[in-house]
């Protein structure tokens, strides 16, 4: 039964290898970093194979509740409705006399909810959405909606970047729920990168000037004009100077197709949830960009339809001799009429923001692929050959070389009643995850612990003629992730994190096929000074000749784009069409759309 989620779990097979991978590290038997990224790949809710429950067909209720209506609507139809579309029924739905006393306040009540979701950008969700398919800036926009419509005043409201995934034309809207907020008597305490909000602001704090140990200093505390006069602040500098955010001015040659249609590839007829017929194409060996208004059908486009039915099609080499998929299948349903021009790619590579470890154990210098490299430096000390510690004794994932009280965890896990769980230091090794034989050997002066402790900066000084381990640090460095500790624990890594780590570590490995990388909003996180970082990255890897889109609202981003396609105009039912396909310049000259607007603001 699908026990109220309208969903049933499935791959057993999967799950099955869930348990083993378990009861192996349960049992004692120590398992290797790479098998420890498949247990932990495994252990995450969002890898579970999820199918609609044949008994409420997604409903989610009973047959009894199933069988109310209400002007011959169940329920489940209300849910499944946008704010705009309920409002809408709401007004068009004419009631008898004896029904107006209960059903007027309860409609009343509804409209001024539903209203405050338009109101933060969410017009295009349906309101029986499942919570964990939600991003995290929607998330926070639903609770900010909430807040919107309890009238308080007199409260704090604290927000994390809340302008993630929206398009600069509905920040607008967000911002003029900030301003309701604060003319009720409210304050607003709001951590951003976003150049509107910023500009907004009352009041704007400032810390810095670096991240990690380069930073915690308070650099400005007053006003916007004030801070674009400081010499000493990143941020005023790139507000006061938006090339300083540009890593390339003039975007690349427009790309030739060839004879035989290589130049090009792309969407047949997409019409996969919202897309009405899409026909998209992108550039091969260039910089192409899906933009749009929130819920427009970008990930539908591109991650549904591309990364999904196209790779697994690339992967398993069943592409037709032209490199067409024809009706490609997403979900169950045929999705579009076809995919065209993949076959020149020898991999499609999504680099998402999912976790790359949800544990302590797990951490940055293991995902990067320089682990293993400084453990068999380790191994080669004299030192280290005298007490006989081979590479794996410098493991924290082998016994024999780790503490044996945390495993070499560095941390314990206190389990608390009614209270989340804590992670505590360990008392046998202080956090430093190895016993004492294993860390008396030294290289260049540090001992195995030193170098977890190290950031990604100060192990590139300690490892500077060490190319193998040095390479991979100096792409880390000069991505805006030099503050990161080797050691760090996983589970500490933002998304913003984590998706760059991936980037560092597909930099890393020597090129072998031309590969097709798909980014989610890659600047998520960044500050304005270190976007060009990302770009220069970025065109890094069309420059070695492969291709990559990117999905992103940043209007920086944007700007650099080779090849731009836009989807809206609006969301859910409101978008999903072609709104423009081709260079930034001809948008912003045709305009009409809403990201030309924002282009030319």
């Amino acid at each position: 039964s699908c026990r109220g989620s309208g969903q049933d779990e499935g791959d057993a097979a999967a799950k099955a290898a869930k348990r083993a991978l378990k009861g192996a590290r349960k049992g004692g038997n120590e398992l290797e970093p790479e098998v420890e990224g498949l247990l932990r790949a495994g252990d995450e809710d969002e890898d579970r194979t999820l199918s609609v429950c044949p008994d409420c067909a997604g409903a989610r209720l009973c047959p009894a509740a199933r069988a109310v209506r209400v002007h011959g609507r169940p329920i489940e139809a209300l849910a499944a409705m946008t704010p705009g579309e309920l409002i809408e029924t709401l007004a068009t739905t004419s009631w008898h006399a004896w029904e107006q006393p209960v059903a007027t306040p309860i409609i009343n009540e509804l409209r001024a909810r539903v209203r405050f979701l338009l109101e933060v950008g969410l017009d295009y969700l349906a309101l029986g959405r499942p919570a964990m398919t939600l991003s995290g800036g929607e998330s926070q926009r639903i609770r900010l909606a909430a807040q919107l419509s309890s009238n308080l005043c007199g409260v704090l409201y604290v927000l994390d970047e809340p302008t993630i995934g929206l398009h600069p034309t509905d920040n607008a809207r967000l911002l003029g729920a900030f301003s309701a907020l604060v003319s009720r008597g409210n304050g607003l305490l709001v951590v951003e990168h976003d150049e509107a909000t910023i500009r907004a602001a009352d009041v704007v704090v400032e810390l810095g000037p670096g991240g990690g140990e380069g930073g915690g200093r308070l650099l400005h505390c007053g006003s916007l004009d004030a801070l674009l006069q400081r010499v000493d602040s990143p941020t005023g500098r790139v507000l006061a100077d938006p090339a300083l955010r540009r890593s390339r001015a003039q975007p690349r040659p427009k790309a030739d197709a060839t004879a035989d249609g290589t130049g090009v590839f792309g969407v047949r007829g997409g019409r996969l949830h919202n897309l009405c017929g899409v026909d998209a194409d992108f550039m091969r060996g260039r910089l192409n960009v899906v933009c749009g208004v929130s819920g427009s059908g970008k990930s539908s486009l591109v991650r549904d339809l591309l990364v999904g039915a196209g790779a697994r099609a690339v992967h398993a080499e069943t592409l037709a001799v032209d490199g067409v998929v024809v009706d490609p299948v997403v979900g169950g349903v045929v999705a579009a009429d076809a995919l065209v021009g993949l076959g020149v790619f020898g991999r499609v590579v999504e680099v998402d923001q999912r976790p790359i470890g949800r544990t302590p154990r797990s951490c940055p210098a293991t995902y990067i692929g320089i682990w293993d490299e400084i453990r068999r430096r380790f191994a080669q000390l004299p030192q280290a050959k005298v007490l006989g510690l081979s590479a794996s004794k410098f493991s924290f994932n082998t016994a024999g070389g780790r503490c044996a009280t945390c495993a070499g965890a560095g941390v314990e896990k206190v389990e608390l009643s009614f209270l989340p769980t804590v992670w505590v230091p360990c008392d046998a090794c202080g956090g430093r995850r190895f016993d004492p034989p294993t860390l008396e050997p030294k290289l260049l002066g540090a001992s195995i612990a030193d170098v977890l402790e190290m950031s990604m900066e100060q192990a590139l000084q300690h490892f500077a003629t060490d190319g193998k381990i040095s390479r991979p640090l100096a792409l880390a460095v000069r991505m805006g992730l030099g503050y990161l500790r080797l050691g760090q624990g996983s589970n500490t890594v933002s998304g913003g994190e984590a998706q760059r780590l991936k980037l560092v570590a597909e930099l890393s490995t020597r090129r072998r096929k031309e590969t097709l990388f798909v980014l989610d909003e890659p600047s998520t996180g960044l500050h304005l000074a270190d976007q060009r970082k990302l770009m220069d990255v970025l065109h890094d890897l069309v420059d070695r000749g492969d291709t990559l889109i990117v999905i992103e609202h940043n209007i920086d981003v944007m700007l650099e784009a080779d090849h731009l396609v836009e989807l809206g105009p609006g969301g859910g039912v409101h978008g999903g069409r072609l709104l423009w396909q081709g260079d930034v310049a001809g948008l912003i000259a045709a305009g009409g759309t809403p990201t030309a607007t924002a282009l030319r603001g």
